[in-house]
């Protein structure tokens, strides 16, 4: 008889059902996860919060999905992990393993005998990857993260799964989208290096969480389950297909300091420009960034404190003679930004949901670091 199960958790065909999942090597059943089991058959779907434990916004909304979605309306199977990193959470970690220090999206396929860390990885990697045809990761930035949302695809993986992955990435109503080349370390890389279609979502930054950020995570994962024929319900495009800002660039520090960044998330930047200094405790200049190509800044570090080997800057590649340059005077403090790609999502927000603050809050969420 067909049902959904893993571990001792089991969900037969029009079930919904909450519980915990025991990580390799334990006893106690700790990870939160919602299995639902559609009433009729269909291809699994695997969305996850808490990969990163303080990026609140990919985990109230995976917490929300869980809460929603009705069975009757699901054709095959949902597996929602509603938090991965649930020690991590509970300690306020950022985005590091309580018992180890390390960040699971650098562990990847993990080990059965290593850190909890690792263990945590394999857990995933032999509990809930088989089970997955789509991988759909939600994040957002750290607490010490400016960011502005967009939407990562697998590319080092068979091209079936990267063509699959890239619609599903494309639905997604985000301004801006990154093909990856990583096939290790990270959850959705190694799912797609396993064959599986797999997207990671951005969006929100500072560990802050709104309903709105929240809103639209849902509305977008939603979408491309319709998309994916889990659903049911027709899915819709947002008017236009992200820009692809491929490949993305990646500068970590050299020293420990003090960080000073010149552009802020969404701010687009010519070749050569300076991105930001770090300085020792004396203000003495250790090392200047600078951009080896135009881009487009998807995420910085924005704290004060920065530390060796930990990112400065990842931005991606912009064409100013196709897109032009982005800059937006701030209403609230009426100095030059990045736009902001959620200013004009709330008119496409599912109806049920009030979104008339919406773009006022973006922008200040997402500019004032």
């Amino acid at each position: 008889m067909r049902m959904l199960q893993i571990d001792n958790l089991i969900a037969q065909p029009g079930q919904k059902v909450d519980g915990f999942i025991t990580i390799v090597g334990e006893s106690e059943p700790t990870i939160p996860v919602t299995l639902i089991c559609g009433a009729e058959e269909g291809e699994t779907a695997l969305i996850q919060g808490g990969l990163h434990n303080a990026e609140y916004v990919g985990i109230q909304a995976a917490m929300e999905l869980a809460a929603e979605i009705d069975p009757k309306d699901v054709k095959g199977n949902i597996i929602i992990i509603r938090l991965l990193n649930r020690s991590g959470f509970e300690h306020r970690t950022m985005s590091l393993v309580y018992e180890d220090g390390k960040n699971l999206n650098r562990e990847f396929p993990g080990s059965a005998l290593g850190t909890r860390a690792e263990r945590i990885c394999y857990t995933e990697e032999t509990k809930f990857f088989p089970l997955a045809d789509y991988f759909i990761d939600l994040h957002c930035g750290d607490g010490f993260e400016g960011l502005v949302s967009y939407v990562y695809c697998v590319g080092d993986c068979p091209p079936e799964t990267k063509k699959k992955s890239r619609e599903m990435a494309e639905v997604a109503h985000v301004d801006y989208l990154v093909q990856s080349d990583w096939g290790r370390g990270g959850a959705y890389n190694w799912a797609g290096h396993l064959g599986i279609p797999s997207i990671l979502l951005e969006r929100g930054a500072n560990s802050m969480w709104c309903q709105d950020q929240v809103d639209m995570d849902k509305h977008d994962v939603k979408n491309i389950l319709r998309y994916l024929g889990i659903l049911k319900g027709e899915y819709h495009r947002h008017g236009g297909k992200p820009i692809d800002v491929s490949p993305m660039i990646y500068e970590n520090a050299g020293h420990s300091g003090c960080w000073y960044p010149t552009k802020q998330a969404g701010e687009t930047f010519h070749k050569g420009e300076v991105l930001g200094t770090i300085c020792d405790y004396f203000g003495n200049e250790l090392e200047r960034v600078a951009a080896h190509h135009d881009g487009i800044m998807l995420y910085e570090t924005i704290s004060l404190c920065i530390q060796e080997g930990t990112p400065m800057v990842a931005y991606g590649v912009w064409d100013f003679e196709e897109h032009g340059s982005i800059v937006r005077t701030c209403e609230v403090c009426g100095h030059e930004h990045g736009v902001i790609n959620e200013n004009t999502y709330m008119n496409d927000v599912e109806d049920e949901h009030d979104h008339k603050s919406g773009s006022d809050l973006a922008l200040h969420d997402f500019t004032h670091f």
